[in-house]
């Protein structure tokens, strides 16, 4: 007998078990899906930050290098966005040739599968590196590599589905999608209706066990060109074929599109991006039960195998496309706002677009370093549900940031389409993105701290795991260790939280990482605040938190804060502390800590218990938020970082493609280099008052040489400013000439006039 157990924790057991609200099996089966990692360590208030500096960087092996310059150059260098997007509406068949033929499909399928068996960061740098030349390509290549038939088929397939299925998909024989969408069931997926009816039937003249299927999916990337759909659908067993239940739940299946019944649909246009995109029905489609993916024993488990699968691959696909969109606005906007003049400066040396920039150049650092960690995870074998979420999430809405921000600078130049505006395609996507592999709201207010606040608490999973133990004294046992374990946390969270908010954070241990040891220490008191107030709101509001969207998106923000600049600070690391670059991540920092404090004040603001939150607001933020942001002098620095030639301009924006031709980024990489080489020809013109070059010659003020420079310079400028036009024809099919609309207007006044 325990005095503690019976007399104190009992009542609590029991007040727990009553309160504690139910928890739908897509629910438990998203929480229990993948593991937790860094995320973890910042939940319990007190992050070793040794162990995270301790963990390998991401890096590429020799094999994996060559196809980055080799294969994936190729394939860049064959890719028009333009044409892609505007006259072919499709990758030209030599593409779709090219991507099969090196196996671009099958980057993360085994080599003993016929695929090239590349590392989650491989498959990231892949992705990276095209979507910087045409954003069709890239998620044509990376959606069979992410969420889809080959992933699920590696992790959960049969051996014979494995051999049958991978060598296809591997060689482009086959091209997968998978269909989850459809139009009932969005962001909500447990809602949908596509069935699969367990029954008898024929196939390929047997009579076997199987399942007649039935749905309508949408929003199906690769859809209209797909030979094998991976289809999520809910499986019943009305007839008590396989066991006792009727309703079995989600299940996924292989369909080969040529079986009877399915129908593949018209092509949806995303955004005006001409990826291959559609929808697909099924009308009694019959397929065995060995297509269900790991055979009949999965049945009514694929909504955790998926999760399973989407805790891996939404850290790949969208961050990395998104890191690269976040880099060539900082490597072509920078460049721009160099060599564009107004008021004969260069328009980069105005605050009013240092501000901005530096925005695009910080944002650049911070996603790319987040992106490069959490692919040194995957690369381990974890599976980081709450990181690949925020990850997915933050990726996203930051670029959309910065490529608005990008717009406004480039002004008309990223505003008229053709084939020079390097700009308007990736402006024109970014609704895309945000979009897929679950809605950025839906993730950022429920996902992101509801899943973490469960699987990355250190005892919260425990206590619910033994509250739901159906053996009463078994749980009650369980539940006594983990709460009083979670109440010595509290405390020693409470103290440390009221501690190192009031000193500053300045007595924290933390590794010596000379100027940015600081960081370390703010973000360790950010994160002894965050455990704090998470513990507060659990008790307080218990399971009522999942209802208080708006306080679980700010806290869902902290934690996602805490992420992305232990990122920052682990590639500063890794880069070896490069002096050059820390006005980059100064910013990140500045602008974190300024976010994470605007929110612990938008939290302690709203808590629903007054008491609780006048209380955390004297423990950990008794003079409000305090934090501004990224100084001016930062500020400035930071934009520097993209105006000049530098090795720091080449680390925050590394692996883009740069295709030699005559298209609107080459232009202006070209014409960059000839101005910033010829600056100190143009500082003797100015400190002579003369403009035109040949005068200069003439005054002996330049050679004639530097003159013709200084030409090439400003021939090669003129060349980005020049924005593309049309003929009118060529835009309108119901254009008329000049000469044939007076025509038509004196044969329609006669027509009156007779009337």
């Amino acid at each position: 007998m325990s005095f503690r157990r019976d007399f104190i924790t009992k009542p609590i057991f029991s007040f727990a078990r009553g309160v504690l609200p139910s928890m739908s099996d897509t629910e438990r089966e998203a929480l229990e899906a993948g593991d937790v990692w860094w995320d973890a360590d910042l939940f319990t208030g007190d992050p070793d930050w040794s162990k995270l500096l301790a963990n390998a960087p991401a890096t590429l092996t020799d094999e994996e290098t060559a196809f980055l310059h080799g294969p994936v150059d190729e394939l860049c260098a064959m890719l028009d966005e333009w044409k892609i997007n505007w006259e072919w509406r499709d990758l030209p068949p030599e593409v779709w040739d090219f991507v099969k033929q090196k196996k671009f499909f099958g980057m993360i399928i085994p080599k003993e599968h016929g695929g090239l068996g590349f590392s989650p960061y491989a498959h990231s740098e892949v992705v990276r590196k095209i979507s910087s030349r045409s954003l069709t390509a890239a998620v044509t290549v990376m959606v069979p590599n992410s969420l889809g038939p080959g992933e699920l088929l590696m992790r959960f397939g049969t051996k014979q589905q494995q051999d049958q299925w991978l060598p296809r998909l591997a060689s482009g024989q086959d091209i997968p999608c998978f269909g989850l969408t459809s139009p009932e069931a969005g962001s909500d997926a447990a809602s949908m209706i596509d069935t699969g009816i367990i029954c008898k039937g024929t196939f390929e003249g047997r009579e076997v066990l199987g399942l007649r299927l039935n749905w309508h999916k949408r929003y199906i990337t690769l859809g209209p060109v797909a030979t094998l759909l991976g289809l999520a659908f809910k499986a019943y067993d009305p007839d008590h074929l396989v066991g006792s239940e009727k309703e079995l739940g989600i299940t996924v299946a292989l369909i080969p599109t040529h079986l009877p019944g399915v129908s593949i649909g018209r092509r949806h246009l995303p955004a005006m991006q001409v990826f291959q995109n559609g929808p697909n029905w099924g009308r009694d489609v019959f397929i065995p039960m060995d297509y269900i993916i790991g055979g009949q024993e999965r049945l009514g488990q694929g909504w955790k195998m998926l999760m399973t699968a989407l805790a891996a691959g939404r850290g790949i696909s969208l961050p990395s496309l998104s890191a690269a969109g976040a880099a060539y606005a900082a490597r072509t906007t920078g460049a721009y706002a160099r060599i564009r003049e107004q008021f004969n400066v260069p328009i980069g040396k105005f605050e009013g677009i240092e501000e901005p920039l530096a925005r695009i150049a910080g944002t650049a650092y911070l996603l790319d370093a987040a992106r490069r960690l959490t692919c040194a995870a995957l690369n381990q074998g974890r599976h980081p549900a709450v990181i690949s979420g925020i990850m997915k999430l933050h990726a996203t809405e930051r670029m959309r940031i910065v490529i608005d921000d990008a717009m406004d600078i480039h002004g008309g130049k990223a505003v008229i389409d053709g084939p020079q505006n390097y700009m308007g395609g990736l402006y024109r996507s970014v609704p895309v993105g945000i979009t897929v592999e679950g809605a950025n709201i839906l993730t950022r207010n429920l996902i992101v701290f509801g899943q973490g606040a469960v699987r990355a608490h250190p005892y919260l999973l425990e206590e619910m795991n033994a509250l739901g133990e159906p053996d009463h004294a078994k749980g009650l046992d369980a539940f006594d260790k983990t709460l009083w374990k979670h109440v010595g946390h509290s405390i020693a969270t409470l103290f440390r939280a009221w501690g190192r908010s009031w000193s500053g954070g300045v007595f924290i241990t933390v590794p010596d990482s000379g100027d940015a040891t600081p960081f370390y220490r703010q973000l360790s008191r950010y994160s002894s605040a965050f455990a704090l107030c998470a513990d507060m709101a659990l008790l307080t509001l218990g399971g009522a938190l999942k209802r208080k969207e708006m306080l679980s998106a700010r806290f869902g923000d902290i934690l996602s804060e805490l992420y992305l600049l232990s990122a920052a600070l682990k590639r500063w690391q890794d880069e070896g502390r490069q002096q050059a670059d820390f006005a980059a991540l100064e910013w990140c920092m500045a602008s974190g800590f300024k976010t994470i404090e605007m929110r612990f004040a938008e939290i302690l603001a709203n808590m629903p218990n007054r008491f609780v939150g006048i209380l955390l607001k004297f423990l950990i933020q008794p003079f409000g938020a305090r934090v501004l942001g990224p100084s001016d002098r930062v500020t400035h620095q930071c934009a520097q970082l993209v105006l000049e030639p530098s090795a720091a301009r080449d680390r925050l924006t590394p692996d883009l493609s740069q295709v030699d031709d005559d298209g609107g980024v080459a232009r202006l990489e070209k014409a960059f280099l000839l101005v910033t080489a010829a600056e100190d020809i143009a500082k003797k013109m100015r400190a002579a008052h003369l403009h035109d070059w040949q005068d200069a010659v003439k005054q002996g003020v330049i050679t004639q040489a530097e003159g013709e420079r200084l030409a090439a310079a400003h021939d090669a400028v003129a060349k980005v400013v020049e924005v593309d036009d049309f003929a009118p024809e060529a835009i309108s099919p119901i254009y008329k000439k000049p000469a044939d609309v007076h025509s038509f207007f004196q044969e329609l006044g006669e027509q009156r006039a007779a009337s």
